[in-house]
């Protein structure tokens, strides 16, 4: 299986993510190391998006392992992690 890249991680946000409309940090521009609260996106967003992930790919995402994770690089580290496991 591929990897989760940080364009369909994005891609994914936005679909999955209700974004808060004042947020005013681009999301096409250099993310990974913004913290999700940042981009606008809170935890009830990103369980929706690691919900679609764990629909997407065969990966299994702890709660307390998503919230640690904190920026778009984090949770690619921990889905791509998974990834590997599983293959």
């Amino acid at each position: 299986m591929a990897q989760l890249t940080l364009e369909r991680l994005v891609a994914l946000m936005e679909e999955c993510g209700d974004r808060d409309p004042f947020a005013t940090q681009d999301l096409a521009g250099d993310i990974e190391d913004v913290s999700f609260d940042e981009l606008g996106f809170d935890s009830l967003s990103l369980f929706n998006t690691c919900a679609r992930i764990e629909s997407d790919y065969p990966v299994r995402l702890s709660l307390d392992d998503v919230l640690a994770a904190d920026t778009p690089r984090g949770l690619l580290a921990l889905v791509n992690a998974g990834l590997a496991q599983a293959a």
